[in-house]
């Protein structure tokens, strides 16, 4: 049968090899996973789904503007009635009750397999924050969630040691990239589809019936939403794909992280837009702060002081997070704390004073209602446990309802800023993008695990205190010579250069450009991926 363009519908044009293009370099040994089938799945969601999430992007703008204009986020009037009235989500899965520690990292193979055999509850593999976006590492990192799905993965390290899977596997879940962002390797119609798509298309596409068949299911973590009509639009994609694959109804499950202050104001209804499969919500503190940062910086009211001033116990941060724990609770889900990303070194005699750190903060967390948190190292794993399983055998914390207004989610710190605090902004986002740059989105630097939302609240926090004058606590004033200054002190640390003293090839000049245009622009840029994504292959 033939049928002229005009008359054939959507869907099947999407299934016509010229609709979805590959434009990334052959990758050898990866074509069971750049199916034709596969993608005609993706290029269906693309088709189906870009005009709406054009529509919410541009929702975002007008949001944005109106922000830098004075205004102030708020909880919705037009949604009232979901805060007010009563209502639940549906049933958790059986493998989802339990959430005591979350590792989180990136999609490498070696990776997949240390962090599912880690002893954590739950493995969330990460497409977004940890992973740098090259084309062969977003490929690849599908193709090994699908052999750890079939219990099949392998790898031999440099050294000859072999890593496989043991018997007692944490939970998967997959992160996304998030829905501003593309994958510039895959086009539709000569455009690039949307990053978010091709991550969850390509994983649900590919594991979603062996992973349901193991007793489990895909399961989501949902990044960066700013309104409870982003979290619509992630429900109807649900939907949508249950019907195309012929999966169960609500067999897809998510969790979403409260990661900018505008989903701060709608945690009530993003957890009713996604009700049949939202699990948890969990707060993303760096990138909490920059969106704080990105959407009220201009204010002088909202200057914040250095990262080390800025723990959870911060008035707003501490608002923000007894306000998702009593949501969550409220609603029948789960409330999942925060990063620990301290790396364990026995040799370094200020390692029990990290992990010190890290029990205080879960026991804070605990003692707040909330079932469990990340870590970013197998290390940490036993320690926070131990912190949920003692909470959860005492079931001793404040059931006390504390009533949250829009000035206790913005109130900030007092803005301290030491010329150290200063440098370690420049010299840790320096680090980090060189080595995003290389591939790598997971850097461990001073004993502590990075990923993107370091560099964001870095570059955010410089930004800002160029854009008000603010001081240092030696009176000096921050301005784009003085950071360029340390910048440029840091570089010369690096022994930057087309190659560094080692006579490797390196990625610092780029980054230091690139660090440069983030915070030296008179305009805010809105993310750094953005940006950087431009020079990765």
């Amino acid at each position: 049968m033939h049928l002229s363009d005009e008359t054939k519908s959507r869907s099947e044009l999407a299934l016509e090899p010229r609709t979805l293009k590959v434009t990334g370099p052959h990758i050898q040994g990866l074509d069971e996973i750049l199916t034709p089938d596969s993608l005609a799945f993706v290029g269906d969601l693309v088709l189906e789904f870009s005009p709406r999430l054009e529509s919410l992007l541009e929702k975002r703008i007008l949001v944005h503007e109106n922000l830098r204009n004075g205004a102030l986020p708020d909880f919705l009037e037009e949604t009232r009635e979901i805060r007010a009235s009563e209502w639940k989500v549906g049933p958790i899965p059986a493998d989802l009750r339990q959430r005591r520690v979350e590792i989180t990292g990136p999609v490498d193979r070696k990776m997949v397999i240390n962090a599912l055999n880690s002893g954590a509850d739950v493995y969330m593999a990460d497409f977004e924050d940890s992973h740098s976006p090259t084309w062969e590492g977003t490929v690849q990192g599908q193709a090994n969630l699908r052999d750890a799905v079939n219990r099949n993965i392998r790898y031999t390290g440099p050294d000859g040691r072999e890593y496989k899977l043991g018997d007692r596997l944490a939970t998967l879940m997959v992160r996304p990239r998030g829905l501003h962002l593309i994958e510039k390797h895959v086009l539709i119609e000569s455009r690039p589809v949307p990053a978010f798509l091709f991550d969850y298309g390509l994983f649900l596409y590919h594991n979603a019936k062996k992973l349901i068949s193991l007793g489990t299911g895909p399961y989501f973590y949902i990044p960066k939403l700013e309104s409870y009509l982003e979290a619509r639009l992630w429900n109807d994609i649900f939907d949508y794909s249950e019907k195309a694959l012929k999966l169960p109804h609500a067999s897809i499950k998510c969790s979403v992280l409260i990661e900018t202050i505008l989903a701060g104001f709608q945690m009530d209804e993003i957890l009713y837009e996604l009700r049949e499969r939202i699990t948890a919500l969990n707060l993303g503190r760096w990138d909490y702060i920059f969106s704080l940062i990105k959407f009220l910086g201009q204010d002088p009211r909202f200057l914040v002081p250095e990262r080390p001033l800025l723990p959870m116990t911060a008035p707003f941060l501490k608002s923000s997070s007894v306000l998702l724990s009593q949501s969550c609770h409220r609603r029948g889900a789960y409330a999942i704390g925060g990063m620990a990303a301290q790396v364990p070194t026995r040799s370094d005699p200020r390692s029990q004073e990290a992990i010190d750190k890290v029990v205080a903060d879960k026991k804070r967390e605990a003692a707040e209602g909330y079932e469990g948190a990340w870590v970013a190292h197998p290390g940490l794993v036993p320690v926070v446990m131990k912190v949920f399983d003692d909470r959860s055998a005492e079931s001793k914390y404040n059931n006390a309802i504390v009533e949250a207004s829009r000035d206790d989610l913005l109130r900030v710190p007092e803005p301290k800023i030491s010329e150290q605090s200063l440098r370690a902004n420049v010299a840790v986002s320096l680090r980090y993008l060189e080595s995003w740059l290389g591939g790598l989105g997971c850097v461990a630097i001073n004993n502590l695990m990075e990923d993107t939302a370091t560099v964001e609240i870095c570059r955010a926090q410089i930004w800002q205190w160029i854009h008000h004058s603010a001081k240092l606590l030696n009176g000096q004033t921050i301005t784009r010579e003085l950071f360029r200054t340390i910048l440029k002190e840091e570089m010369a640390k690096t022994g930057a250069g087309p190659r560094s003293q080692a006579g490797e090839k390196t990625n610092y000049k780029t980054a230091g450009d690139l660090l440069d245009s983030l915070v030296a622009s008179d305009s805010f840029p809105e993310f750094m991926t953005l940006l950087a994504y431009d020079y990765l292959r």
